[in-house]
């Protein structure tokens, strides 16, 4: 930033740039915390660009040209940005299992296309650690929101310039200053206001919310309007300077930016970042300065700070892919301090050479025409690279796009063969008649494959039957022979739901229809503030669900009620029955309604994480023995709910482990079938091939058949 009066640069905001990166990378490499650093980087490029913009609004001499602005953030971001993809490309190729190719392709078009936050808004994407199985391409959100931010702010600028440039007769830069103001100020206030609304109603779509994080840059763009006015003593801008700078490097181990950005405790960087602006301006304006920097800013602006900030661009894009791509190579948790270090020192090297060799050179464009004052012969021999250098970047941009688009289609082609897995011989495909019947099983390719699995669902999610985490209300459908009198209720959460298949082909046989009271995550429980499963956040809408679900029972009296009985258990390996469980049965058999009490299916967990089989599969080597995990991490010996049959009598335990798991180890395929969807739910497919078995033990304990 320089001062029209004097071109004094401040060099210290270069400074506090590899001060925020420093900090980004440090702690998602390390600490698998939000350091705030991405907030300091949004309320300076409010700051710089949003200044940029107002001064050439106000300014008569300058013409505010959209278009023109725009080329120039293209040519900033978007190089950078095509080389980091194209490299990330190549890596998800060579390290990645094909299951998360599309992922990145989807991922890869929303970060070129700049919408990479709603993407991931989309799919609710955990920020909080860096693994193996996170996007490497998460980061991207945060340039995402730039880029909306910016042209959206220069086509408001634009417009309300042109409109008030008409009210008050031509350029009066008083009166249109003022204007703006005023006007940030409502749109900064709005934002804030809006954050804090949408942090509480669903934090995890709030960090990604471009609406929610307008604030921070427009707080930027605010103090960009007002920065010449600020005449503070050294001795207050050092006070400021000092605290502020304490605040942005303290707030990653002080604020859990995860859980509370971008909510209120997001002004601490943000604030800490503008006071820091502040606390350096015009300096050569105040005798108590004599025209020097407080001290805090003139340690951000030495040589090595400095030099960290001009490459931190380039640092943001490369070192997140990195560390994850790491992790996808070696499975690891997290990295360790070498590991760490060699990646920091990778995405150094190559973040200086992206900034030196494609980000500056296609961002200063060499001078043209006859009025340039550098020789022809030096301007012809720059300018020629620089043409080769845009086309390259350019091609390999369109060559990204078109790859991506390509496996999508690819993709979209393979499922739709997918449907063949409603009629598969169950002869070449016995599934679970393998474990159970001891069938024998041809050697024939897998189905549904890794790559079909994806959209392998229980007619219950494809017809909007279970309740999303949001809804609380209660959705019945009903299957199985739809005219029999005999119901069971299937009731609970998605491993309720899971069982349906095999209900669905059950109820058909035998004659009796099954109703669904299902919600995503909310098993029957008494539990008073509900936890979601994996990331502990607070579930209020399960408990108001699981009210209306009991109290509906309890009106329409199924002939049974069929849900799940246990549980993973958090802290160790195995099951557990939980006591919150216990209330349930006692409403039920207090109303006389017969429970098919169902030992839930196991989680699959390694190495402390969730454990995607289709992944494994999918790797080089990858087969159902090595992909396997042993059985007594997934249950324990004994089914607890046992335990209570002489307590609730109508309480009939079913147990079908043996028809997912061997004696030694859980496998992710048998009789040719892929036992699991993601790390815990049953594919549709292989649930069909257990309804013999399930048949065989309802109809012990119902009686009916």
């Amino acid at each position: 930033m320089k001062t029209r009066s004097t071109g004094f640069y401040r060099y210290d905001l270069d400074g506090l740039r590899g001060i925020a990166i420093a900090l980004v990378a440090v702690f998602h490499i390390w600490f698998g915390r939000v350091s705030g650093g991405v907030d300091v980087f949004l309320a300076l490029s409010g700051f710089f660009f949003g200044g940029k913009v107002l001064r050439a609004a106000l300014n008569p001499a300058v013409s505010l040209s959209p278009v023109a602005e725009t080329i120039r953030l293209i040519r900033r971001l978007v190089p950078a940005l095509v080389v980091v993809l194209a490299g990330c490309a190549v890596l998800t190729i060579l390290v990645q299992p094909q299951t998360r190719w599309e992922t990145f392709a989807d991922q890869s078009l929303a970060s070129l296309g700049y919408y990479q936050n709603w993407e991931l808004a989309n799919t609710v994407s955990d920020y909080l650690r860096a693994g193996e199985a996170v996007s490497p391409l998460q980061h991207i959100w945060s340039m995402s929101v730039q880029g909306q931010f910016f042209i959206g702010f220069l086509l408001l600028v634009t417009g309300c310039a042109y409109v008030l440039q008409r009210l008050f007769g031509g350029r009066q830069a008083p009166y249109l200053r003022t204007g703006f103001v005023v006007l940030l100020s409502a749109l900064t206030v709005a934002s804030f206001v809006y954050a804090i609304v949408a942090h509480t109603d669903d934090q995890s779509i709030a960090y990604y919310d471009t609406f929610a994080r307008a604030w921070e840059l427009l707080l930027g763009a605010l103090v960009g309007a007002l920065v010449r006015y600020i005449r503070w003593p050294m001795w207050l801008r050092t006070a400021l300077a000092t605290v502020s700078l304490a605040a942005i490097v303290s707030c990653g181990a002080l604020i859990d930016g995860v859980k509370e950005f971008p909510g209120p405790w997001a002004l601490v960087p943000v604030g800490a970042t503008m006071l820091m602006v502040l606390a350096g301006a015009n300096i050569e304006a105040h005798p108590s300065t004599g025209g020097r920097l407080p001290l805090p800013n003139r340690l951000l602006s030495t040589r090595p700070i400095v030099e960290l900030g001009a490459i931190a661009y380039s640092l943001y894009l490369w070192h997140w892919p990195l560390l994850i791509f790491w992790l996808s190579y070696t499975g690891h948790k997290h990295a360790n301090f070498l590991e760490g270090a060699a990646v920091l020192l990778v995405s150094g090297v190559l973040a200086y050479l992206t900034t030196e060799l494609v980000e500056d050179p296609l961002r200063y464009r060499a001078p043209q025409g006859a009025a340039s004052p550098l020789p022809v012969t030096w301007h012809s021999r720059l300018r020629r690279p620089t043409m080769a250098l845009g086309t390259a970047v350019v091609l390999l941009g369109v060559t990204l796009t078109a790859t991506s688009f390509s496996w999508r289609q690819h993709i979209t082609v393979l499922r739709a063969a997918g449907k063949e897995l409603t009629v598969l011989n169950p002869q070449d495909y016995p599934g679970a008649r393998a474990l159970t019947e001891h069938v024998r099983v041809p050697s024939l390719p897998m189905r549904p494959t890794v790559l079909e699995v994806k959209l392998d669902h229980p007619a219950s999610t494809r017809d909007g039957c279970i309740s999303d985490f949001v809804n609380p209300a209660v959705v019945n459908c009903v299957y199985g022979d739809l005219a029999s009198d005999r119901t069971i209720a299937l009731a609970g959460g998605s491993h309720a739901e899971h069982w349906l298949p095999a209900l669905d082909l059950l109820g058909q046989v035998h004659h009796f229809k099954v109703v669904t009271y299902l919600k995503m995550g909310c098993p029957l429980s008494t539990e008073q503030v509900p936890l979601i499963m994996g990331n502990n956040a607070p579930y209020p809408q399960c408990r108001e669900w699981v009210q209306r679900t009991m109290a509906k029972l309890v009106s329409d009296r199924p002939d049974y009620v069929f849900t799940t009985t246990t549980r993973p258990w958090n802290i160790k390996s195995g099951d557990v029955m939980p006591a919150t469980y216990i209330g349930i049965w006692q409403t039920l058999s207090d109303n006389n309604i017969p429970i098919l009490g169902m030992r839930d299916t196991p989680w699959l967990v390694k190495n402390g994480q969730p454990f995607d089989p289709a992944d494994c599969l999918a790797k080089r080597g990858g087969s159902a023995q090595s992909c396997a995990i042993k059985r007594s991490d997934l249950l324990s010996d004994r089914n607890q709910t046992l335990d209570f049959v002489g307590q609730f009598p109508l309480l009939k335990v079913l147990d079908m482990s043996d028809a997912v798991c061997r004696s030694d180890v859980c496998r992710p395929v048998e009789g040719n079938v892929l036992i699991y969807t993601g790390a815990h739910h049953i594919t549709p497919t292989y649930m069909k091939t257990m309804a013999h078995e399930l048949g065989r033990q309802i109809a012990a304990a119902t009686g009916w058949w």
